[in-house]
């Protein structure tokens, strides 16, 4: 056990890691991690431990009476809403008493002293009052899924029946004369695929959202869910604004084909034989990209979905509801359905793999297209980001009069740091700038390859795990 919890320490804070020096009593917000822990995704948590991760251990004397404290505390309804028992191991790490642990996700909402804590990569914080992120808290706890919430005035009139028709085709193209979809009506369709269903808590039935969603008429799909959309962008020679773009607010079916469209229209696609076969590297991956961003984002969430295209790299981000935190590692990762019902949609008609395939398809064909693996990390927000070679021919900008908020793409965060870091800056005012929750990814995947590269340097180079340590723009870098 020592070993795995000297392992733990190592790794630092981050999403389920955190540490606190605890000499001799129990602050509360030790409280307040483990209420933040339990609402989130569970996590590790060290008493006797500095915050730059040195084990200082709580005093010998105390730890009988910290152990009381703690286990009266998460047992008492007026201090932890609702109760949690939890159990708390006293072990030794380089001679010094250490109080470890380990706090699982729970399936309620906690709230400590009346206030509600989540967590997030850089910490604990209150979200009380929050009407927004507390309706979040809940739906993370739910075991149904936002796709299938059931609109019973919707109707067969709010969707696109040639659409339907044509996923029916598709479908049974693939299993001719044997796809159950073959012979029935669109009502039959709808209620066999899992689109149209039962409210078990109001007795109403009628349309589930996974059916606007995939077949919707845009002024009904925007009626139940007014803040989708997909915004396409081609920022390769405007970097301050774009060069083109594509503002997409129709279903997921028709949504695919206008990124791909997109993508056909700004990326070159370079002659490619796998065995005798010619095939299309750039479709093989983006294909990918695209139906694992319109399947698997969180839909209640308002965060507007992207694909930025810039000079090299593809940026795709979209809102998530977390199953792990940070970047996917393809040899050794679970898969988890976010949609079940608007995926099997698209496994039926051709357009998805099964689960994790996918995956695997992007990193098999991103290193013979960009040179290199893509990123895929999974936070509230799923990036993916694919690499392309650096002297791919620019393509001709092809504008798409549209008007649309400004966003600013991942590529540009290297010369925003440089630029916001002019003045001496901490890595939580760093993180807070470019709206990075996770500390583990942030330091390991953007502040150290900058420190690496020469283009940040340390104001306190004698003692780099000063507490207090900032980071300075290098002369001459911007």
């Amino acid at each position: 056990m020592q070993t795995k919890l000297k392992s733990l320490i190592a790794q630092g804070e981050g999403i389920n890691i955190e540490f606190k020096e605890s000499k001799n009593k129990i602050n509360k917000d030790v409280y307040e991690t483990i209420c933040a822990f339990l609402n989130r995704n569970g996590g590790h948590l060290f008493l006797g431990v500095r915050d730059d991760g040195v084990v200082t251990g709580i005093d010998r004397d105390k730890v009988e009476g910290m152990k009381k404290d703690f286990f009266t505390a998460i047992n008492n309804p007026q201090k932890l809403t609702p109760p949690f028992y939890l159990s708390a191991d006293i072990v030794e790490i380089d001679g010094k008493v250490v109080m470890y642990i380990f706090v699982p996700r729970s399936s309620s909402v906690h709230s400590v002293g009346g206030k509600i804590f989540d967590r997030n990569g850089d910490g604990d914080f209150n979200i009380t009052g929050r009407d927004s992120q507390i309706a979040h808290l809940y739906l993370l706890k739910q075991t149904t899924y936002t796709e299938n919430k059931i609109f019973p005035y919707s109707s067969l009139s709010d969707l696109k029946p040639e659409l339907i028709k044509k996923v029916r085709i598709m479908a049974s193209n693939r299993r001719k004369g044997t796809h159950p979809w073959e012979g029935m009506s669109d009502i039959e369709f709808l209620k066999s695929a899992g689109l149209y269903g039962i409210d078990s808590s109001t007795g109403k039935e009628g349309l589930r959202l996974s059916a606007i969603l995939l077949f919707g008429k845009e002024r009904a799909l925007l009626d139940v869910l007014p803040h989708h959309r997909t915004d396409a962008i081609l920022r390769q020679v405007n970097l301050d604004r774009y060069d083109d773009r594509d503002l997409i607010c129709v279903n997921l079916i028709e949504s695919f084909d206008r990124l791909m469209n997109f993508v056909e229209k700004h990326l070159k696609d370079p002659f490619y034989l796998e065995g005798q076969i010619s095939i299309s590297l750039r479709d093989k991956i983006f294909r990918e990209a695209i139906v694992n961003s319109l399947i698997h984002r969180e839909f209640s969430n308002a965060y507007v979905a992207k694909m930025v295209i810039g000079k090299d790299r593809v940026v795709f981000e979209n809102a998530n509801r977390p199953h792990n935190y940070g970047e996917i590692d393809p040899n050794n990762f679970e898969p988890f359905p976010k949609n079940p019902t608007i995926s099997k949609i698209f496994r039926e008609i051709g357009l998805a793999d099964e689960l994790g395939s996918g995956v695997k398809n992007m990193y098999k064909y991103s290193k013979l297209y960009g040179g290199s693996d893509p990123k895929l990390v999974e936070e509230d927000i799923f990036r993916t980001i694919v690499l392309l070679k650096s002297n791919r021919e620019k393509p001709t900008p092809q504008v798409t009069p549209q008007v649309t908020p400004q966003v600013t793409p991942q590529a540009d965060r290297v010369e925003s740091i440089l630029e916001f870091c002019k003045v001496a800056r901490s890595r939580k005012e760093i993180q807070e700038y470019i709206g990075i929750k996770d500390r583990k990814y942030f330091r390991s995947s953007i502040l150290n390859p900058m420190i690496k590269e020469g283009l940040l340097e340390l104001t306190d180079k004698i003692n780099p795990n000063n507490p207090n340590q900032k980071y300075i723009t290098k002369k001459g870098k911007k």
